[in-house]
Order: structure tokens, then sequence, then C-alpha cells
């Protein structure tokens, strides 16, 4: 269990550049530069440890729901940007291509309880993908619930939905324009009516129903200040039981610790129903403390089985009293072990030892263990008995990404999800007992695989280190070619192959779509991250850096084609390699960035971050955090490359203040003619449960803009 885990002066514009290109590089000859809504500027000033830093644009972290003033700049920097955009010839194309390409039928993997099968399904081009019920496998499928109704801008989603143990029940969470607040309802599936339940303030939570459907348990917060509730801090997370049929205000609270109000608590109910398994973390790593409560006893009191928020514990399953968990104690690539809780001891058997692949996750279906892997980025699944004999492998069908493999003790079959770069998702069941896998969905795309290459490259980083990163393109394209190079490298996450309707858009014009693995993500174990994090965290920078000299020195790209692109911790990447090496790029896309490193701490679920970033209150975080957050490095007197940020108005992850004002910062610095623009969405949150029609939408603005400082020339796809 991986968790968890913003009045417009006359406008000039350019046409654009004149672009002349051969197989070699692509010469951009300006035009008049934009010109940009004048931005106010405050003198405010902080000592931090003897540096002066200034903040000229703290009035821009103000919500834009409740301060006019921001909601007026939004307005004026939203018309700069698409009477801008509108020039580009590129965008209409990308618009109706990627409205092609995105309308096919797909289905998420399904659920089984009380011999039903629950699962999502979009038929093609509907905003949000509606909830199906089928009474056998292969069964007629049946509508439970559509969120394309619940609102008409299509920016109502479903986020986490559990059926109850007897498939009588589904909670679901309702979340409204993209924020991470949900609200859970209850839906009847015989009738298919919505009961009273009303469960709010519900986030970065669970949905644990009891074994015997009565009620379910979940985490929530404190219901904030009505002016603060998409910036204030998330603090005293708290887990509570549900009784369906009564009001919140009655609902129980299981588990709480004021006493360290910055932990943060996710409830498991184990395939028994005996035990409640509360995981509790601080931050973002992968450092938890275990607590047990077992569910026939009345008091329902909270047990400790693992203190000291040190080291990874996920649970795979249980036999008994018998828990087995991945962890990297004493193993930085993972490991599995048994504890057994009735005794006193604690003492930890190991069951899969480490190996040279990273584990990323472990579940127990049928009495078989079965272990994901990454073997150099590349899903590998592996079979074990409860007391550790090698079982065997499962087959995949090929090289790409495999994830799943949920279910329960007596179950005879799991579901697993398969893709690629050159491979749409697929649903696979798998027979526990025979090892055979077999097609359960799989979806009919306008594409051709045997059209494209996908290779994985090793090259240098500065300090040495060799870093992985795959090249997709599609074949007989003549290289040096317009390039977008892709990157994270942060909070333990992996970046693995992956099929992308939007990426596609951008590879049949002949672009080439690149997936850089730098450290700071997951894809080599506890020591590949703790390389990108905290004083480490220029690595990641010096890793995304030689990438992109790898193309351009394989000839892949040339500095005059080549365009890089991240989101959130991304985000950040961008704007901070923007900042350092503003030669090496033609554009950049940072997307929902955190790009004040002196306040990321200061709102909503910021606090979490301080494990991969650090303390900006320290002094020693505080000068690696300032030597390169992208708010205060930006460099007048320096040609920079075209940008465009992207945030959302109601992101309450990382709140738009940060790209607002990075994008204040570049409109007021001396930095060169190209565009310094932001596209600002609307209800669309950090990206969670953003409708179709907005994804296209914003994907043609990204990769027009891209194609255009790139030289790509953008032509009907017939």
């Amino acid at each position: 269990m991986r968790r968890l885990s913003l009045i417009a002066l006359p406008l000039l514009f350019a046409t654009g550049p004149v672009l002349a290109q051969d197989k070699q590089e692509t010469t951009v000859t300006m035009s008049a530069p934009l010109s940009y809504p004048q931005t106010r500027r405050d003198d405010i000033v902080e000592d931090h440890f003897g540096i002066k830093v200034a903040d000229p644009y703290r009035w821009l972290e103000n919500d834009v729901r409740t301060d006019k003033e921001v909601a007026d700049w939004v307005a004026a920097e939203n018309k700069v940007t698409n009477t801008y955009l509108s020039t580009l010839p590129g965008r209409d194309i990308f618009k109706k291509r990627l409205e092609t390409l995105m309308d096919y039928a797909r289905s998420g993997m399904p659920v089984r309880k009380g011999g039903r099968y629950f699962y999502m399904h979009n038929a093609g081009l509907q905003n949000q993908a509606v909830l199906y019920e089928r009474d056998s496998l292969n069964g007629e499928g049946r509508v439970l619930i559509d969120p394309n109704t619940w609102s008409k801008d299509g920016a109502t989603a479903m986020a986490e939905w559990v059926p109850s143990e007897d498939g009588t029940r589904i909670a679901y969470g309702v979340q409204d324009g993209g924020t991470d607040w949900r609200t859970i309802r209850v839906l009847d599936v015989a009738t298919g009516d919505v009961l009273p339940d009303e469960v709010k303030w519900v986030k970065f939570s669970n949905i644990a129903w009891v074994k015997n459907g009565s009620g379910f348990f979940y985490s929530r917060f404190p219901e904030p200040a009505a002016d603060a509730e998409y910036q204030a801090l998330n603090m005293n997370q708290t887990v509570y039981f549900h009784k369906l049929g009564t009001p919140q205000s009655s609902d129980i609270k299981v588990y709480a610790t004021p006493d360290r109000p910055k932990l943060g608590h996710f409830g498991q109910v184990t395939d028994d129903g005996h035990w409640l398994v509360i995981t509790s973390s601080e931050g973002t790593d992968s450092r938890y403390e275990i607590t047990l409560i077992d569910l026939t006893d009345p008091k329902m009191k909270p047990v400790k089985l693992i203190r000291g928020l040190e080291h990874d514990w996920q649970l795979a399953g249980n036999e008994g009293s018998t828990f087995y968990f991945l962890t990297d104690l004493d193993a930085p690539r993972g490991r599995v072990v048994a504890i057994d809780a009735s005794s006193s001891v604690r003492k930890m058997q190991e069951v899969v030892p480490q190996q040279q692949s990273t584990l990323q996750g472990a579940s127990i279906v049928d009495g078989v263990l079965l272990t994901n892997y990454l073997e150099d980025v590349k899903s590998a699944v592996k079979r074990y008995s409860l007391d550790g004999k090698p079982l065997g492998d499962v087959t995949l069908p090929g090289i790409g990404t495999a994830s799943g493999f949920g279910g329960e003790p007596g179950d005879p079959e799991t579901f697993f999800a398969f893709t690629s770069f050159a491979t749409p998702t697929t649903i696979y069941r798998y027979d526990v007992k025979t090892g055979e896998a077999s097609i359960w969905s799989k979806p009919d795309v306008d594409f051709d695989p045997a059209q494209y290459v996908v290779r994985q490259r090793f090259f240098t980083s500065k300090d040495g280190t060799r870093v992985p990163m795959f090249i997709v393109h599609k074949k007989g394209i003549t290289e040096p070619a317009p390039t977008i190079l892709y990157g994270y490298g942060g909070f333990d996450i992996s970046l693995t192959p992956g099929y992308s309707s939007t990426r596609l858009a951008w590879m049949e014009q002949g672009g080439v779509f690149v997936v850089a693995n730098l450290r700071g993500g997951g894809e080599y174990g506890k020591a590949w991250h703790d390389a990108g994090r905290l004083h480490n965290k220029q690595n990641v920078f010096d890793d995304f850096i030689a990438a992109a000299e790898d193309l351009i020195a394989e000839g892949v790209t040339t500095k005059q084609q080549l365009a890089i692109q991240g989101g959130s911790n991304g985000g950040l990447l961008v704007g901070a390699v923007t900042n350092q090496r503003p030669d090496l790029f033609a554009a950049a896309l940072p997307e929902v960035g955190v790009m004040d490193m002196i306040r990321f701490d200061k709102f909503t679920a910021g606090r979490y971050w301080v494990d991969d970033y650090g303390y900006p209150e320290k002094e020693d975080d505080f000068k690696v955090l300032y030597s390169y957050s992208p708010y205060h490095n930006i460099h007048s007197g320096e040609t920079y490359p075209a940008i465009m940020a992207l945030t959302a108005d109601t992101d309450d992850r990382v709140v738009p203040g940060h790209t607002f004002k990075y994008t204040a910062a570049l409109q007021h610095a001396d930095i060169g003619d190209k565009p310094h623009i932001v596209r600002i969405e609307t209800r669309a949150g950090h990206g969670s449960g953003k409708p179709t029609d907005k994804i296209i939408e914003e994907y043609a603005d990204m990769w027009a803009f891209a194609a255009h400082w790139t030289g790509m020339r953008v032509k009907p796809v017939e």
C-alpha cells in the first residue's frame, strides 16, 4: 500500500517565429514581443538566515474565489494566453486529432464482490468514466453510477469507490472541480438509489467496509474555516467509522493522534474482516507506523505493531494473526516479511528476500503471494508460497508495466492491467491456480504499434551515474526531430512505460517523446530515491540536463528542437532546469509546479513534502531550497526559451499561487522576447478528475505551443 503519495492593457501579439529548418537546426526570427498585464509588485523582503529574500507577488497567493484582484489578474493573463494560442496553426489540428485518438472504449480493472463484478468504463469521449456492474465475468454491463450527469461542465467526478463485501452497496467519493476534498455517498446496487448517508471533509483516505456491510471506516480532517477550505494546512487527520443510516455527527472516532497532529492515517480492513490495519505517516516518504485494531473486540482498542516512522510497510495480506508486509527494513530494494501479531515477541520472519530488482508491490490471492518487481523500469511478476517457496513467474504480454493483482484468499482469480508505450492498457484475468492469463477487456484504438519504435537508452549524468530513459517515435522519421523530454524525479515515484493517446498525437507529427527516469524516483529502490531528494536534489536537475545533452549529442534532436515538460514536482524540475540552462531548450512546459520553495509548506498538503524537499525554516535546508527555487532564480539578462506554465485556479494540492508568482516574475524579468505565458484552467484542480474535454483542450494548447517553438510542421492526419 503506497500512499501518498494554483485591467489588461492593449496587446501587441507576435505572429510567431519565422522558421527555416534543415536536418541540423532551426533558426527563429522574432517579431514583436507580447505585452503582458501589469502586475502589482509589493515591497516584501524577509530575512532568512542573513539572506534578504524578496517576495513582491505574495498577494497572488490569495484564493481566486475570494480575492477580486487575483481573479482579475487571472482573467487578464488568460486573455493574453488565449489570444496568443489562437495564432498557432497547429492548435486546431492537434485538437481534432486528439478527439479522434481519445474516442475509444476502455475499461478499468474489475472488483469482484458478492458474485458481482464492478468496473469503470468510458465509451470514448465521456468526460468522466461510468461505474458498471456485471452479474457474471463476461455478462452484459449495467450502469450503476454516471458522474457525467452531476454537473454541466463535466468537472464533478467520482473518485474512490468500494463495494461492500456482499456487493449490495457501493461507497464512493464525489470530487468537485478537481479538489482533493471528497464527499462520500452510498449507492444501493439493487435499486440504484443513493442512500441519505453523506460523509464530508474526507481527503487522502481509503474507504474500508466492515465484513457485514453495516458501515465503513474512512479518514477525515477537521472542517476548515469557510475562507480557508482550499488553502489551510491539513492537520489532525482522524479515522472514523460510519454506520449506514446514521448522520456523520454520530460517526465513531476510531483512531486519532492529537499529540502528533502532522500524522496522517489510512485504514484497511483485512480480507478476513478480523482486523483494521491503520498505516500512519507524517510526510510523503514511505516511512510508516502500523497500528492494529481487533474488530471482534467491542472496545476496538488500538495496538501498535510497528513503531518509529523509519521504514516502508505495505500490507500484502494476512493469514490469521500473521501479517505479510513489503518492507525496506534491511532491504533498500524491498523484501517480504511475516509478523505474528499474537506473539508478544513480534518476531519478524523473512519470506521473500531482497533481489536485484526493485519490489514495487505484493499481495496474497488464494494462498499465493504475488510480487511485482521493476527490472530496469520494466515489470516482472513472481509467485511464491506463503513460506517463501518460488512458484514461478507470471507471464506478461511483453515489456511494459503491469499493475493490479488484488483479491482475497479464497478468490480463484485476480486481474491485472498491462500497458507499454506501444500497447494500450489491456485488462487481463489471471487464474491463480493454473497460471493462465486471458484478456478480459482490450481497447480498440486507432493506432498501429508496428509503426512505432520504443528503445531504452542509458546516459551518464554529471557525477557519472548511469540513468535510463525511454525514447519513443514513429518509424521512418528523420532525426534530429522536434522532441518532448519529460521528467519527474521525486517522491519515490517511478515513471514506467505506458500508452498515452495525448503523446501519440505528438509522435504522429514526426515528433519524438522521451521519458527520463531521474534520480529521486523509485525505479531502483531507496538509494535511487535518496540520491535525488533533500540536499541531493540538484542531482535530479543534473540528470535532466544530461538527458537533454545526450539526446542532442546522439542526434535525436537539437537545442532548437527540444522542449521539456513535467507536472507537479516535475513542474518544479522544468522551472529549475530552465533557470539553470536556458540555452538548452526551445520551449518549456511546467505544469502545476512547486515554484516557491521557501513557502511550499504553508498551504494544504505542502507540509507533507518536507520529506523530499526539506524544511525552509532550517538553515541548511533553506540554503539548498533557495539555490534552486524557480521563483527566486530567474536570471534577468539571459535569453530564455518560450515558456507556457500551466495551473488551475482551483488546485488545492499545489496551490496556484506557485505558478501565478512564477509567471509574474518571468514577465517582469529581462529574459528575451519569446512568450512567457500562463494557461490557467478553471475547475480542474491538480489533475485528478479532470474531464476529457479539458484534457483535449489542454494538450492541444501544449502541443501547438511546443510544436511552434521546436519547428514542427503540423499537418492534418488522414
